[in-house]
């Protein structure tokens, strides 16, 4: 086991945790940052596994998930902002 792979152990055993408990909370709202925090630890953990078994592959997903994951949470909340603002009105429109 090389340093890289401890790395990687100790921040999925410290880093995924909270993670895990903040994309577990009440609301939609609440469990966006869980998920937003979760997405920059396994980024992490994919470019350290890149480093410690010396494969580019894991270093490619990482890079891509880097890029991908800020704006699949921007998605994620204009959906969900969206749905929260517009849905009472459009109950609302359909009845008299």
């Amino acid at each position: 086991m090389n340093t890289w792979l401890l790395a990687i152990a100790v921040l999925l055993t410290l880093g995924m945790p909270p993670c895990v408990w903040a994309a577990g909370r009440d609301s939609a709202v609440e469990r966006l940052p869980g998920l937003s925090l979760a997405t920059s630890v396994v980024t992490a953990v994919l470019l350290l596994t890149a480093q410690g078994f010396g494969r580019s592959s894991f270093a490619d997903l990482g890079l891509v998930l880097a890029v991908l994951g800020p704006a699949g949470t921007l998605v994620f909340s204009h959906f969900l902002g969206g749905r929260s603002i517009e849905a009472p009105d459009a109950q609302t429109h359909g009845k008299p």
